[in-house]
């Protein structure tokens, strides 16, 4: 016998899907399978109809389509018999749902199944209709299901109130008309109806506000009293469970009188005593007694106010706390954290359960607990609290840590009165689980710190303790760094001595080895290392005895690979040794911080914080800060033949332009740096910005030549052809770690020097009207210098044709990459009106394709009329071709 013909029986076919070995063997049989199943559909087969139908749903069940039987379901549904139907409506609910429109084709078997005379052909048709009822099917069926609720079998009675569930909540409108015979359900003896009645009203009431007054005017009385006979009713084997009668039904019961007596104080006085009652007697060593409870509690905390039910239910759920059952104690956390805003001083009574709870080994218990422990802290209980929680982060496991950490901190931040208490909690969740907390922890305690300036001894003396014992905390030491640095000769001689201190002996030496300490650490990374040897530059000016071994220090860092540190190293060491006579007024102490706008930022509430550019900012040759990010739309010089054909956007311009090749940058930037856009290269390239970002490796050499658009204003410049001379522009850029910075000019020895100008001599050519708008006249003054034919000398004049003044006048320009462009800082900011003066501002352009091709340059001017900032742009092509 072929074993997929369609009398295969359905223990055959998952015989033989269970003995295939792979999923490709699995899909053949079902293959097989359901092509005998479509044969036998093709030919009519009604004999193993049903049987197919069987293998169809455990095919679905396996996950594959089975659309092709829904049909045979709507033939079986018709068929006479209840063999036939009972297959016909499994399949139908199994293999159909209410959004395909084969289900319309089923309304008329229903209707006759609903009307039948077999009550078990009714029951299957209920029991499907209560599945799969769409809209349509249920405004077409709800009279027959209505009538249904009064049939005279208790179980078509069960079934047609939860399918009137289905139907209420498909079409809320017809909710009226099933009120009064799901009342009516609410008299019955049988629990299985009564059960069933109490979940249809419930949903009534949830739906129809109409609906939830004649409930609770009718019926109120009569669910206490059944709740209540329920409540002291004598053992029953039909319905017991663990000694409690049907504890289903006290909770349906609990549910429904919660929907009555929320909002309405008749109904909830009414309910009282019963609840009352349900809470004092229903035993809780059993997980069903512990079920009522916890309905009765959710019950007791959403009808009116009842102050003595309240701190029962509280109580209950403390009970629940010392359970061993994780999900009780978790339920009962969750609800205590709603129980909070009804009664705070209930909750309160079991603070010393809930934070024992902190402490469980099951994660989101701990996590719950320490969400409402937060919640019940205040002025009164915050310091033992906290100190319970602070004992605790010790021990804590790592992956809580971090929530723990950042709990304690707020909870600090906000209940702190005292800045000593501050200052000794903060310190001690630093020195344990620093390495968890933003930065912005840290820089407020240091904000903290330095406002309260009769606590800078004790706090010095308190982190030098807490040094001692640990250092595995990056902000930790990072905190302890800058207050060594600011107030480290307080922390000699136990200066500004607390009555609360014990003394302790420290020397200058002591102070310097806690701070080496913190420099030659392993696991310090860049920003600790800075912060220290700045620490170690203003020890060396309150600690003149140790200023040779401070300095022996730093200079070990003159040679590191990592350019800010080597930076560092050498200015201080200069500072240190040729400049004793100003080094104190250098690193005296740093101004009180202002707290109040450190809190409002941090907070997000002041208005200039969302408004002020987050990019870096550059001053330009004539004093004016402007936002770097517009330098790249600077850049877009039009589709010229000077222009890189592969350029896409103005990062990509830009490393086109300056030469660099970006998976070279990525390269060599190292371990700290990833990729690098446009912006970050010039930024670079010229020393503009923050140093924050460490730089692992020197930079490699280049020949490319680079865009000089800021020129520093303090030192002759050499022309620039290389990345290899940039260490002539800037101080950050360096061949070399060691060669280029100790070549590098003093940062003290430079006042003296005046700013750089351009020298124009040699024959000058006519000039030329560079750009010219209706408010401004731009013209170039070219000369050449002798034997360098490819550099061309440029004096820029600046004249304003408006009668409004111009202020705050910013130049800038582009060049491609095979010319190089160099400018000198601009003679003023301010131009004036009327053409009664001017701005003049020298420019080199050196050109490596001298006779080949022409000067190209794109230029972009802004100023200001009237306070209105004001932009003119242009491209310079007007040149002689001889430059």
């Amino acid at each position: 016998m072929n074993p997929f013909s369609s009398s295969t029986r359905l223990r055959d076919m998952i015989r033989a899907i269970r003995a295939c070995k792979t999923a490709a063997e699995e899909r053949t049989v079902v293959r097989k399978e359901c092509a005998a199943i479509r044969a036998s559909i093709d030919e009519n087969d009604q004999h193993y109809r049903h049987r197919n139908m069987s293998k169809l749903m455990f095919i679905h069940m396996l996950g594959y389509p089975t659309h092709f039987g829904q049909m045979e379901c709507l033939k079986l549904i018709s068929s006479p018999g209840f063999p036939e139907k009972r297959i016909g409506y499994l399949g139908l609910m199994l293999l159909v749902d209410e959004r395909q429109e084969v289900l319309m084709l089923v309304t008329n078997s229903l209707k006759q199944d609903l009307n039948h005379t077999n009550q078990y052909i009714v029951g299957l048709a209920l029991c499907a209709l209560g599945n799969i009822c769409s809209a349509e099917m249920a405004r077409d069926l709800a009279p027959e299901v209505e009538r249904l609720l009064q049939f005279r079998d208790p179980n078509i009675r069960k079934k047609a109130a939860l399918c009137s569930i289905r139907i209420i909540k498909k079409v809320p409108d017809l909710a009226e008309n099933f009120v009064n015979p799901a009342t009516g359900l609410l008299r019955e003896k049988h629990h299985g109806v009564l059960i069933t009645g109490v979940q249809l009203c419930t949903e009534l009431c949830k739906i129809s506000s109409e609906a939830l007054e004649h409930i609770r005017k009718k019926c109120t009385e009569g669910l206490v009293r059944t709740l209540k006979d329920l409540a002291n009713s004598s053992y029953s084997p039909e319905y017991d469970i663990a000694g409690i009668t049907d504890p289903f039904l006290h909770i349906k019961l609990l549910r429904l009188l919660r929907e009555l007596g929320e909002g309405d104080a008749d109904a909830s006085d009414s309910m009282n005593d019963i609840l009352a009652q349900v809470a004092t007697k229903t035993e809780s060593n059993k997980v069903a007694g512990n079920a009522i409870l916890y309905e009765c509690v959710q019950t007791i905390m959403s009808i009116e106010d009842n102050g003595g039910l309240r701190v029962l239910a509280i109580n209950i759920l403390g009970r629940f706390l010392s359970n061993r059952d994780n999900n009780t104690r978790y339920v009962a956390l969750n609800m205590l954290m709603k129980a909070v805003s009804a009664d705070t001083q209930a909750v309160q009574r079991h603070r010393a359960t809930i934070l024992e709870c902190v402490k469980d080994s099951d994660a989101s218990i701990r996590k719950r607990a320490l969400e409402l422990i937060y919640v019940l802290v205040n002025e009164t209980n915050v310091k033992p609290l906290t100190k319970e929680l602070v004992d605790y982060l010790e021990v804590s496991d790592q992956d809580f840590r971090e929530d723990l950490t950042t709990k304690i901190c707020s909870i600090v931040s906000k209940f702190s009165l005292e800045k000593i208490w501050y200052i000794d909690q903060m310190v001690k969740v630093l020195s344990k689980a620093g390495n968890f907390l933003k930065d912005e922890v840290w820089h407020a305690l240091i904000v903290v710190i330095s406002n309260a300036s009769k606590l800078h001894g004790y706090t010095v003396r308190a982190l030098y303790k807490a040094f001692q014992t640990s250092t595995e905390q990056e902000t930790f030491v990072r905190v302890a760094m800058w207050c060594l640095g600011e107030y480290g000769d307080l922390l000699i001689n136990n200066v500004e001595m607390l009555d609360i201190e014990d003394p302790i002996t420290v020397t200058e030496s002591d102070a310097v080895d806690v701070v080496e300490h913190a420099l030659k650490r392993h696991a310090s990374d860049l920003t600790t290392k800075e912060m220290a040897l700045v620490a170690l530059l203003k020890l060396s000016s309150r600690f003149p005895s140790c200023t040779e071994r401070i300095r022996e220090i730093i200079v070990q860092y003159k040679g590191n690979l990592v350019l800010e540190l080597q930076q560092r190293s050498i200015e201080f060491n200069s500072i240190i040794a040729k400049h004793q006579n100003i080094s104190s007024t250098l690193v005296e102490r740093m101004p009180v911080l202002d707290e109040e706008t450190f809190n409002a930022r941090r907070a997000g509430s002041l208005t200039d914080a969302a408004s002020t550019p987050t990019g870096p900012s550059v001053s330009l040759p004539n004093g004016v800060v402007k936002s770097v990010a517009p330098l790249l739309d600077l850049l877009d010089l039009s589709a010229d033949d000077t222009t890189p054909a592969h350029s896409s956007s103005g990062g990509d311009f830009l490393q086109d332009l300056l030469g660099v090749d970006q998976s070279v940058v990525s390269q060599q930037s190292g371990a700290t740096h990833t990729s690098k856009n446009g912006t970050d290269v010039l930024l670079d390239l010229l020393s503009i910005g923050s140093p924050s970002a460490p730089i692992e490796s020197p930079p490699a050499q280049s020949n490319s030549s680079i865009i000089n658009m800021l020129s520093p204003s303090t030192s002759k410049r050499e022309p620039i052809s290389s990345l290899d001379d940039l260490s002539s522009v800037s101080l950050s850029s360096r061949a070399s770690p060691t060669a280029g910075a100790a070549s590098m000019t003093d940062l003290l020895d430079v006042f003296a020097s005046g700013p750089s100008t351009i020298e124009n001599n040699g024959p000058v050519n006519p000039s030329i009207t560079a750009f010219e708008s209706s408010s401004l006249r731009l013209t170039f003054n070219l000369s050449k210098q002798p034997g360098t034919p490819q550099t061309t000398n440029i004096q820029a004049t600046f004249m304003n044709l408006s009668s409004n003044a111009y202020t705050d006048f910013v130049f800038q320009a582009a060049v491609p990459k095979f010319l190089q462009l160099l400018l000198d800082p601009a003679s003023g900011n301010t131009l004036p009106a009327n053409g009664k003066g001017s701005i003049t501002q020298n420019l080199r352009v050196t050109n490596s394709q001298h006779g080949k091709k022409s000067l190209v340059m794109r230029i972009r001017i802004t100023y200001k009329i009237n306070g209105k900032d004001t932009l003119e742009e242009g491209q310079i092509t007007n040149f002689p071709r001889d430059l």
